[in-house]
């Protein structure tokens, strides 16, 4: 595929190394670094799939997960004298301060917008972490991780016989982008496991997840979750549906 895409959204080593920990509820001062390595080198192997613009940061950070890995197989050696530190220990120290960081992030972005609000009609607050829509229903914004997530599941789901199927339909990001805010004129929201299925074969699958980004990355859709980690629903931005619209207009005038 001739497409690179480079994404303001997208997320540090770091954040993906919380969501995996996270993801599978695992204990962040006893990490089983063989699982967490091996998943975290599947999340980069679909990002240099997908010709993501990936930075020498998530390279390194999987070069430190091995060199721990490695490690922790190496037999422990005896010594009376002074007990042998845990080779993980420099990593959860690095996450539980990245982790104590982007919470307080958070929180001043949640004052943020609290002021923003202190002129309008006060509303119930909702959990940290999660939005309302103009219904008032609690919802998670999906992270480029767990888009990646949906984007694995559906190429395993994907038939064998699929991969060996020979591709007739010529698949463009730009198609994909149009046929996308179609649906979403069409109705609300739209799963993104519905679109991956409508999917004819590998290539329209890996296209589609590439429209999802640049459609991200223009801040044309949302893409929410009821739960963190579950089913992934495109809805449009509707701050920017008006802007959109009318450069499609302009662009077919």
């Amino acid at each position: 595929m001739n497409y690179k895409i480079r994404l303001d959204m997208f997320e540090g080593p770091l954040d993906l190394l919380l969501y995996l920990v996270k993801k599978d509820h695992l204990n962040i001062y006893d990490i089983p670094i063989a699982k967490v390595t091996q998943q975290y080198l599947e999340y980069i192997n679909f990002m240099q799939l997908l010709d993501l613009n990936i930075v020498g940061e998530f390279l390194v950070m999987a070069s430190t997960l091995m060199q721990i890995k490695s490690k922790m197989l190496l037999p422990a050696e005896e010594s009376a004298e002074q007990e042998e530190e845990d080779p993980r220990a420099e990593l959860v120290k690095r996450l539980l301060e990245y982790e104590k960081f982007k919470q307080i992030a958070e929180d001043l972005k949640a004052r943020e917008i609290s002021q923003q609000e202190v002129f309008k009609r006060p509303k119930s607050e909702a959990p940290q972490g999660v939005d309302k829509d103009d219904k008032g229903e609690v919802y998670f914004e999906a992270s480029i991780f767990d888009l990646i997530s949906a984007f694995s599941r559906a190429l395993k789901d994907v038939p064998r016989e699929v991969f060996y199927e020979v591709v007739k339909d010529q698949f463009t990001v730009e198609q994909k982008v149009h046929d996308i805010l179609h649906i979403l004129l069409l109705q609300s929201e739209i799963k993104l496991s519905e679109l991956f299925i409508k999917s004819k074969n590998k290539m329209e699958i890996i296209v589609t997840f590439l429209a999802i980004l640049e459609l991200a990355k223009m801040k044309e859709i949302v893409a929410r979750q009821d739960q963190a980690f579950e089913e992934i629903f495109i809805v449009r931005n509707k701050e920017n549906i008006i802007p959109y619209e009318r450069r499609d207009q302009k662009n077919t005038a």
